[in-house]
């Protein structure tokens, strides 16, 4: 009942952290959204000019839609950046386009980790949509047949395990990013230091969401444990 407690006591500081992660992110994003780059380009000019430095010509930048939705697809090889990245000529639009040309360029370079992360994907999608119907079988059948919880529990292991393969890579991607933009010219000074800060924030919601995953994870096996020893 103890490690019960401790563990509702975390997972509440947790969900209170990455709370106040989100929103700060948020906030950053839509205050270098208002600062100029002083480059004067876009969200897709400062993509096309990062990607044209590495001599990446097999990637296509392509605008996507919402908000804050900008990713990389390895398979497809495309650079989605949302709208306001797309077309925005502000520090978080250079930011965010150079980010995800990061995990172009590790692509390109086959950096270990995004191989890692990518070769998860598949299992990971699986244990995903496992996890929500397993859970709730989990805990109705945990006196009586607990081996559904260690089921459970290998799938929470799964996507705890890419959380944390994920958080290198997102670092090393924003690491690629603002060196370039340092060394381009397209970021210096104070855009540099917003970019900068911007990606921070950005980087500290996969850690909150790695943490919190992790303490899921924890919780289950004590779960388990406990139910076995009775």
């Amino acid at each position: 009942m103890g490690a019960y407690y401790g563990y509702m006591i975390v997972a509440g500081i947790l969900s209170l952290v990455g709370a106040f992660v989100s929103r700060r992110l948020k906030s950053k994003f839509q205050h270098y959204s208002q600062v100029r780059l002083n480059a004067g380009l876009s969200g897709r000019e400062v993509a096309e000019q990062m990607l044209r430095h590495y001599g990446i010509t097999d990637v296509k930048i392509v605008e996507g839609q919402g908000f804050l939705t900008d990713h990389y697809n390895p398979v497809s090889k495309k650079v989605s950046l949302s709208p306001g990245v797309y077309r925005g000529e502000s520090v978080a639009s250079a930011a965010v386009a150079a980010h995800e040309c990061g995990h172009a360029v590790q692509h390109a370079q086959a950096y270990s980790m995004l191989q890692v992360r990518s070769a998860l994907v598949p299992v990971v999608n699986v244990s995903a949509r496992a996890q929500q119907f397993l859970l709730i079988i989990a805990f109705l059948t945990l006196s009586t047949m607990p081996s559904i919880m260690l089921v459970t529990i290998i799938a929470f292991a799964v996507t705890t395990l890419f959380s944390f393969v994920t958080l290198p890579v997102e670092f090393d991607a924003s690491k690629r990013a603002l060196a370039w933009l340092d060394r381009s010219g397209v970021a210096q000074g104070q855009n540099y230091e917003g970019a900068k800060d911007a990606l921070w924030w950005a980087a500290m919601t996969y850690v909150a969401s790695a943490l919190s995953a992790l303490v899921m994870l924890l919780y289950l096996v004590l779960r388990y444990s406990a139910a076995s020893r009775n």
